[in-house]
């Protein structure tokens, strides 16, 4: 098989999207004015149909005036909490091994090009949260009187986005109080979603799913193995070791580090095929490929019990290690392999209650689907929130440079003081990109 064929397709799509553009600009199809036009690599694909349900929706302005108001106090706060934690990604960096440095590609949060991130999961909700993101600026911005020109769909090589074309004119015009309802609009409406998604999946898993046993999950077993001469797979849930339960992977990671090779221990586990418990009264441990003094069963636990796995999808702050890090526990299930919940961590459960007869496949692709609509909406919301030239962040950040220089230069005209956001803004959009930059590159020059 060729190892570069998945490269040389993207290359194909990317050079045939190229000659399309370049035909359609020949053709004088393509223009600022026109049904088709350019944003950066982006074909912008405009209608102007939707105005009028923008219209009747933005109708109710005072509900909407006071969702915009919302959205800017939320905006606020997800800009000072992400930057606080780009900081600390920044001090982080300068204790982080090169070989432990995250990729370029990790960054990026895009399907098919981050690796965590499924295509078919993140395509879906990258278009929900991107579709009502944009549909949420044009809604605000028709109940603050300013127009829209147009409505429709981003295309690139991924199609991912959509947009709502604000009239520029009347944006420069309006009071910075009402564009930044505007430019807080997608913030909020993504966070709307990523609770909304966050509350069905809670709901999905907490009445319909239970674990198989209270253990630690198998994920893999090393071929030749203490753990696969047994017939331990993938699915299993180890329950005791030398009669010590096994409540958390900590536990089992302590336990084992306290035998030695060729140990007898005994063992309990959950067998997936069996659909039992299996009692094991003898086992040698081999040795450990790492620590030669400790012994080896063979198995790779999962990141979470499945009991732990459960809570964490069910409510996260309800975790038993406190609620920030069953809060981190639940956005960085991807990356633990745990999300999409998929082939051999799907044995850890059995469905129950209301849901017990629906088809399993059909059932845990809702709840894939429920989790990745709330996380990739959540990483919009934070990600827009940047004080990042052009994202809503940035206009944010704009409008509040200039309010702020409004209460201490009285004599500056507004013209001055718009000149003096943009600045402001360009300013922060460099630490932005710096500290966005110093987190891939600083651990591999240390």
């Amino acid at each position: 098989m060729n190892p570069y064929l998945g490269y040389e397709i993207a290359a194909g799509v990317v050079l045939a999207y190229i000659a399309a553009v370049v035909a359609l600009y020949r053709g004088n199809y393509i223009g600022r004015d026109r049904a088709l036009s350019l944003l950066g690599p982006a074909l912008m694909i405009k209608t102007r149909r939707g105005r009028e349900a923008l219209d009747r929706w933005g109708r109710f302005k005072r509900f909407w005036t006071a969702v915009g108001d919302l959205g800017i106090v939320l905006a606020v706060v997800s800009m000072i909490s992400i930057m606080v934690l780009l900081l600390f990604d920044a001090y982080l960096a300068l204790h982080v091994a090169p070989s432990a440095a995250p990729t370029v590609q990790e960054a990026i949060g895009l399907p098919g090009i981050n690796p965590f991130i499924p295509i078919g999961y993140g395509v879906i909700a990258l278009v929900i949260g991107v579709v009502l993101h944009e549909l949420s600026h044009g809604v605000i911005a028709r109940s603050q009187g300013i127009g829209v020109k147009s409505l429709g769909v981003l295309w690139c090589v991924v199609p991912v986005g959509a947009f709502v074309e604000q009239d520029d004119a009347d944006m420069n015009a309006a009071p910075r109080r009402k564009r930044d309802r505007v430019a807080a609009a997608g913030i909020f409406a993504n966070f709307v979603i990523a609770v909304v998604f966050f509350v069905a999946l809670s709901v999905l898993v907490s009445s319909s799913v239970a674990p198989n046993a209270n253990g630690v999950g198998i994920t893999s077993v090393s071929a030749g193995s203490p753990a696969a001469k047994l017939g331990l797979v993938p699915g299993d849930i180890l329950l005791e070791v030398n009669g010590t339960a096994l409540t958390s992977v900590d536990l089992f990671e302590s336990t084992l580090a306290n035998t030695t090779p060729g140990e007898n221990v005994s063992l309990a586990y959950y067998s997936a095929a069996l659909g039992r418990t299996v009692m094991v009264p003898s086992v040698t441990l081999a040795t450990n490929p790492t620590v030669s003094t400790r012994g080896f069963l063979g198995v790779a636990p999962a990141f979470l019990t499945p009991p732990a796995l459960k809570q964490t999808l069910v409510w996260p702050l309800g975790s038993s290690n406190g609620p920030l890090t069953g809060a981190i526990d639940w956005l960085v299930l991807p990356l633990a392999g745990l999300e999409p919940l998929a082939g051999s961590s799907l044995q850890f459960f059995h469905l129950t209650g209301p849901l017990a007869g629906v088809n399993p496949t059909a059932f845990w692709i809702t709840v894939n689907i429920c989790y990745w609509v709330a996380w990739m909406s959540l990483l919009l919301g934070l990600s827009n929130a940047l004080p990042l030239v052009p994202l809503d962040g940035g206009l944010l950040f704009r409008d509040f440079a200039a309010s702020v220089a409004a209460r201490f230069r009285k004599t500056w005209s507004e013209a001055r003081l718009e000149a003096f956001g943009g600045e402001a803004a360009v300013a922060s959009s460099i630490v932005v990109l710096v500290l966005l930059v110093w987190q891939f590159v600083v651990p591999r020059l240390l």
